[in-house]
């Protein structure tokens, strides 16, 4: 199962393994709050910055990150963490809804056709 939430949201039980997928790391966050930082599979610093968290950009941001993760071989180190059956959180910091690590999600599940 692959969930999605803040970094900063408290820890739950069925959280599996906590993975963070922003490039930076975020403030006021320990270590021992993260089991695995990706920082490898968040978008480019172009693509974040052109995106900048703006909705009207959200689904050409998806397809550009989506392009983006098509290349980037750090994606199956998730796939393998997912297809042991392992629950999967996916952390992010950002405010908005509309970020990576919900893009990153969909795009997991589209290849895992779940």
């Amino acid at each position: 199962m692959i969930k999605v939430k803040r970094v900063y949201d408290p820890l739950e039980k069925d959280d599996g393994i906590r993975i963070l997928v922003d490039r930076l790391w975020p403030r006021g966050v320990k270590k021992d709050q993260v089991d695995v930082w990706l920082k490898d599979v968040a978008p480019s610093d172009e693509l974040r910055r052109w995106y900048n968290h703006k909705p009207e950009k959200w689904e050409e941001f998806k397809r550009k990150y989506f392009e983006e993760l098509s290349r980037n071989p750090k994606v199956e180190i998730l796939l393998q963490l997912i297809k042991k059956g392992n629950n999967v959180t996916l952390l992010y910091a950002s405010k908005s809804p509309y970020n990576n690590a919900v893009a990153l999600k969909e795009y997991l599940e589209k290849i895992l056709k779940v």
